[in-house]
């Protein structure tokens, strides 16, 4: 009888589970599908020629133009397990991508997201367009988003239990992420902030001797990071003068503007590929804002009531934060840990509450106090404030919002309420962060959308929830467009790509001996002929304007920067202009914006090559390559 009893709910939590695990399947098709369906953009073809250089010669040195060691290192241990390729070396950041996913695992776990929330968290990392296309990319800032979410897992279980190993893995996770990218410090920061200000508000509790595990963290952070950015010891001189470097160089960057944009440009960048996450995060924001406003007000009338009531003797003051849990928890001689209330799995809802059914399970959810369908009740015995007729779907949310919050005394509603204001603080620290710095770049838009998509999952009813699946339509469409289009694409997510059209350029190298390259810009040649390879190319960037070195015929195909390299070589047949790299281009879409939202159509902004061959080598016939004057 015991086991029939307890039945259902098993089964209800295993179809909960089936789900996560089929959105991290998803995530990882996603991401490791045709892996290397493009060619190397131009920082990946850098990053993985850095690599190869790492694991052929063993030299590497910091240098923070191209960022951090972590990347090097590990790309560089794929080349030697698996053999270095396009596909292999964007192995890594696929794996961390997926990942992230199952990072929402924990935080739902600890009750800081309801299951609704976490299961649209996960599909939002899973399919976001800029998550999937970053993710298929070697470069670091996919590092960054892994260890930071890394990081906040590894803080919350700290505070949630105090124990010293959460703290080896958070200064881990920070450790490597500083030695992934120059921008953790920042996340850092906006973290360090927060924290500050909960324990200054008695929202969160820090256990004793928290001090010890503090200078532990730092010492592990530390040591990673003189691990790496000395090179494993063999340039010591990095650790004192590396930070400088860095700084130096990225305010000179910022300041230079080289890649500059409006402070509004990664707002442009939501709006192209990420739209129903920024429309739940407003959503989010609101019923946030509205919670807090409702409890603060209700908590105040609370407060006139029992004034007079006297105060328990050894009862922290901010242990009042927490309704519903027992105020021993929070007082000063209180086991190990943060003072939480417990996550809503292990605590009976208080009714009224928008709280999930512990017993009903994932299927049988049931948010009592918020209920989605009021019909039949009374207009007239509405509360005030509450309209049983929504005008729209974003007002009824809103309305409901209230509902939500109707039971201050529910276990875990401090929790998720508290979590959701990090993450809006996290979310607007980093948009304004990221508009003020003056290099302009697609892949930071990551640090700015990790904290949004947690913003979106807050208080995720049945209908939000519906809507978030509707809306994913369009991210689903934007992510198969960006990430498994085979083709050169019109997009500002896209920035100095490697053309498609190198691929006819790769084929007439293949088939000749020789080949000469008269052009400044030469990646990714580089990468793409290394090793044996790079015999078969000859660099001759001061023979530009001399078009009778090659009278001899010594090459079998030479390459050219057009518009101001050769028109024409002497005994060599000039095949149609191809692009070399590729980028959208404000000023030809500029004045046809709104088309260009719907058709993603367009001339592109590129660099270009002419090429020149024997005519023994294509049989007297020009090569077709696509027109791209």
């Amino acid at each position: 009888m015991k086991a029939a009893d307890s039945s259902p709910t098993f089964l209800s939590r295993l179809r909960f589970e089936h789900i996560f695990l089929v959105i991290f399947i998803v995530a990882l098709i996603l991401r490791f599908f045709i892996l290397d369906l493009k060619l190397f953009h131009h920082d990946e073809a850098v990053h993985a020629w850095f690599s190869f250089k790492l694991l052929t010669e063993g030299s590497y040195v910091y240098d923070p133009v191209y960022h951090g060691p972590l990347l090097y290192y590990t790309t560089a241990s794929m080349f030697a397990l698996f053999g270095d390729s396009d596909l292999v070396g964007r192995i890594v950041p696929a794996l961390l991508g997926s990942l992230m996913v199952l990072l929402v695992w924990p935080i739902y776990r600890l009750g800081y997201l309801e299951k609704y929330g976490a299961l649209i968290a996960a599909l939002f990392l899973a399919i976001s367009p800029d998550m999937v296309y970053f993710s298929r990319f070697l470069r670091n800032d996919i590092f960054i988003a892994f260890f930071t979410l890394l990081l906040l897992v590894a803080l919350l279980y700290y505070l949630e239990y105090g124990q010293r190993r959460y703290v080896v893995v958070a200064a881990l996770a920070a450790g490597l992420g500083c030695c992934s990218k120059e921008n953790m410090p920042i996340i850092l920061l906006i973290f360090g902030v927060f924290l500050l200000a909960a324990v200054m508000l008695k929202w969160v509790h820090l256990k004793k001797g928290w001090w010890m595990d503090f200078i532990l963290g730092i010492a592990v952070m530390l040591a990673v990071g003189s691990l790496f950015y000395s090179s494993f010891g063999a340039h010591p001189e990095v650790l004192w003068t590396g930070a400088f470097q860095a700084i130096e160089h990225w305010t000179a960057m910022s300041s230079q503007q080289r890649l500059g944009g409006p402070p509004y440009f990664y707002i442009l960048l939501f709006l192209l590929y990420e739209v129903p996450i920024i429309y739940l995060a407003l959503v989010g924001m609101m019923q946030a804002a509205l919670c807090a406003l409702f409890l603060w007000k209700r908590r105040r009338q609370v407060d006139v009531v029992d004034m007079s009531a006297p105060v328990v003797a050894g009862v922290d003051e901010g242990a009042m934060l927490y309704d519903g849990a027992d105020p021993e928890m929070y007082s000063e001689d209180a086991a190990e840990g943060c003072r939480m209330p417990e996550p809503p799995e292990m605590v009976e809802p208080a009714n009224g509450g928008c709280a999930e059914s512990s017993e009903a399970g994932f299927e049988a959810t049931e948010f009592v106090g918020c209920q989605e369908d009021r019909a039949g009740v009374d207009p007239a015995e509405e509360p005030a404030g509450h309209s049983s007729r929504p005008k729209s779907l974003l007002s009824g949310l809103i309305a409901r919002t209230s509902d939500c919050c109707g039971d201050a005394g529910r276990p875990g509603f401090d929790r998720r309420l508290g979590f959701s204001l990090f993450c809006i603080w996290w979310m607007c620290a980093s948009l304004g962060v990221y508009a003020i710095i003056g290099e302009k770049v697609p892949w930071l838009i990551l640090h700015q959308l990790l904290p949004m998509i947690f913003v979106a999952a807050y208080l995720m009813t049945r209908k939000k929830a519906t809507l978030a699946l509707i809306l994913s339509v369009f991210l689903v469409v934007m992510m198969a467009h960006v990430a498994f289009t085979p083709a050169d694409i019109n997009e500002p997510i896209v920035q100095v790509q490697n053309s498609e059209e190198l691929r006819e350029l790769f084929s007439l190298i293949d088939a000749g001996n020789k080949t000469a390259v008269t052009t400044e810009s030469v990646w990714p040649l580089p990468w793409y002929y290394r090793g044996d390879g790079s015999e078969k190319i000859t660099y001759l960037s001061t023979a530009a304007d001399n078009p009778e070195y090659f009278r001899d015929s010594e090459y079998d195909v030479i390459v050219s920067h057009n518009p101001d390299g050769f028109s024409a070589v002497p005994g060599y047949v000039k095949t149609d202009v191809i692009r070399q790299s590729y980028w959208f281009s404000i000023y030809d879409n500029g004045d046809r914006l709104a088309e260009y939202y719907f058709l993603r159509n367009g001339k592109l902004g590129s660099v270009n090559w002419n090429i020149f061959v024997l005519p023994e080598t294509t049989g007297g016939v020009e090569i077709p390559v696509n027109v791209t004057v």
